[in-house]
């Protein structure tokens, strides 16, 4: 029944996703921007609990409600730690009714045929189990494309599709993620490539196989709009990818059917040195924007 309720939710509710799902890898820039330099901590464990704290803040922020906010995409360390003394999706779903993901990807694999691909992902079966017993609802997996080449974005989204299908057979929705960089020249190129190859994709799946589409804001306005009409698409969500908040905004709302999944986007003014209401303030002025931006389309 949860299941259902998170499923009807992903598929037709107003809102967004927010990504809070910096890695090991990203945590760093993420924690200079809310005003935590490196010298702030010793090792990684005190980064992670740094940004946990961040997370934390958020998550129990007043400005962060479902009516706003429907999803949020998740870093293990976050699956694994608590919110307000109860366990983090439990806080999100029981607390907040914001549907849950977890990031599963390892990181990206050095660059061939212009594309990165996702390195192999140990240990996925065991991670996806404990996701699935926590009570996640879907996963998300990123991959990057850096140039309009046909052999390299084929074989990237073919990747995206493969670990989908594990994915799906744990009974979670997987967020299929193939980023376009925003500042390559042959962007539009790659992006009419990559949305042959996802209708490829999606034309095979059976029903019941239902995805998500994470995917970079495209150059022409409404060039995935036949991807939000797919019948095996329950949403498509629209990262920022490098693009500032409202240039983010302003390109979201103008492609009709797409919602945002912002990142950096979403943590950009926040800072640890606020008071709780200038954090709430900065927070709730945040989402309006990237909600009205992603209900205007």
């Amino acid at each position: 029944m949860e299941k259902m309720r998170q499923a009807e939710r992903m598929r037709s509710a107003a809102g967004f996703v927010a990504a809070l799902d910096q890695s090991g890898g990203s945590t760093p820039k993420a924690l200079a921007l809310y005003g935590i330099g490196d010298g702030e901590y010793a090792n990684e464990s005190e980064m992670f609990d740094l940004i946990h704290c961040m997370r934390e803040r958020i998550v129990r922020s007043r400005a962060f409600t479902s009516e706003k906010v429907i999803g949020a995409i998740l870093f293990e360390d976050t699956m694994d730690r608590d919110i307000d003394e109860r366990p983090s999706v439990d806080f999100l779903w029981d607390v907040r009714g914001v549907v849950p993901f977890l990031k599963v990807d390892r990181g990206l694999a050095d660059e061939s045929d212009g594309v990165q691909l996702m390195r192999p992902i140990d240990g996925l079966d065991d991670l996806l189990e404990r996701a699935l017993s926590k009570g996640i609802f879907g996963t998300k997996a990123r991959s990057v494309i850096n140039a309009a080449n046909p052999r390299g974005i084929a074989a990237n989204v073919a990747q995206q599709f493969e670990i989908g299908k594990r994915i799906q057979g744990f009974g979670l929705v997987p967020i299929i993620e193939p980023e376009v960089t925003v500042s390559i020249a042959d962007k539009e190129r790659a992006e009419d490539i990559l949305l042959d190859e996802l209708g490829l994709k999606l034309n095979a799946l059976q029903d019941g196989e239902d995805v998500i589409l994470k995917l970079t804001l495209p150059s022409r306005t409404n060039h995935y709009r036949s991807l939000t009409e797919h019948p095996r698409v329950m949403r498509v969500i629209a990262l920022s990818g490098g693009y500032s908040r409202e240039e983010a905004n302003e390109k979201l709302a103008r492609n009709r059917g797409v919602i945002a999944s912002f990142s950096r986007a979403f943590t950009e003014g926040l800072a640890a040195s606020q008071s709780d209401a200038e954090f709430d303030a900065t927070l709730a002025s945040t989402v309006e924007s990237i909600y009205r931006a992603s209900i205007s389309g």
